[in-house]
């Protein structure tokens, strides 16, 4: 036991400083080609912000245990939607400014969230359901990148090619291993404690897996940039419940405990419903309103639990 929570310990931490790294260096080599802030935040951080998830996924469907790389995804979407904005607006002492665009860019958002869910309702992904998921997440990145382009904002410049790719490229090396590793010792270590491994996936690993785009958000929101941060955890968001399983699906058809959709799933819509509410209130998320997505989240938690148990 004591071997397992040592690999854990290790790996995770390995998950979690890779991508910190490659979303790093990955900003950083978008800096060089003179990409607007909006693109380098809304859509290459969050691209990079997903591969934690997508590399833990990946790696328990190849391991016949897809369910786990489901559970991962679907709480730290939840946690993201939640816990993340709860602590940004601790950490930063204020509210959260909502732009525009932003809530016209994700108008429909809401409602993809409840694409898996529809898709998933008889337990089973099959490749052709993961095809949809993909082409699903796929458009709304075009469309949020068509409509939110600003190119009048350039980046700093950083002329640092060659460091900055084999740094991104060392960094998901360290990311990959990791979530092998990550994935065979937490599901080792649920199974000697007793409890079930979609927990373990939901709570240590799902909210590990969410500190990439809150390091990143929280400088962004210090920065009084808080467009790129409520965009980074959105975009990372739907690309979790999409892309990445719709990649699941395609790399492994499987079935699953139903009750990730049914209460997992569930929460997860939930929670985007509620966000959008308070982000249209005055155009902000206030601190009352943090307080209210962490009890949420609290809330969330007791109900995994007690259904899990």
């Amino acid at each position: 036991m004591v071997n397992n929570i040592f690999i854990f310990t290790v790996a995770l931490f390995m998950v979690i400083k890779g991508a910190t790294m490659a979303t790093k260096y990955a900003a950083q080599l978008a800096e060089s080609f003179h990409l607007s802030r909006y693109t380098v935040g809304f859509i290459i951080v969050a691209v990079i912000s997903i591969l934690p998830e997508t590399f833990v996924a990946i790696n328990s469907a190849l391991e016949g245990i897809p369910s786990f790389g489901l559970g991962v995804l679907f709480g730290s979407n939840v946690a993201d939607l939640t816990l993340i904005f709860s602590l940004l607006i601790l950490f930063t002492g204020r509210g959260l400014k909502i732009e525009s665009k932003i809530l016209k860019n994700y108008n429909i958002y809401p409602f993809l969230l409840l694409l898996p869910l529809v898709l998933g309702l008889d337990g089973y992904f099959s490749r052709l359901e993961g095809i949809a998921l993909i082409i699903a997440g796929g458009i709304f990145y075009y469309l949020a990148l068509k409509n939110g382009v600003d190119g009048e904002i350039p980046m700093s410049k950083n002329t640092n090619y060659r460091r900055n790719s084999l740094m991104l490229i060392f960094s998901m090396a360290i990311l990959l291993v990791g979530s092998h590793f990550t994935v065979s010792s937490a599901t080792s270590l649920a199974y000697y404690l007793g409890i079930s491994p979609i927990l373990v996936g939901m709570f240590i690993v799902g909210l590990g897996t969410t500190m990439p785009e809150f390091f990143f958000s929280l400088k962004s929101a210090r920065g009084d940039d808080d467009s790129l941060a409520v965009g980074d955890m959105l975009g990372t968001v739907l690309a979790d419940a999409t892309i990445v399983v719709g990649i699941l699906a395609l790399v492994n058809p499987f079935f699953f405990p139903q009750k990730i959709i049914y209460v997992t799933g569930i929460f997860m819509v939930m929670a985007s419903f509620i966000l959008f509410r308070f982000m249209r209130s005055g155009r902000t998320i206030s601190k009352k309103e943090g307080y209210l997505l962490f009890i949420f989240w609290l809330v969330f938690v007791l109900v995994e639990f007690m259904v899990n148990k």
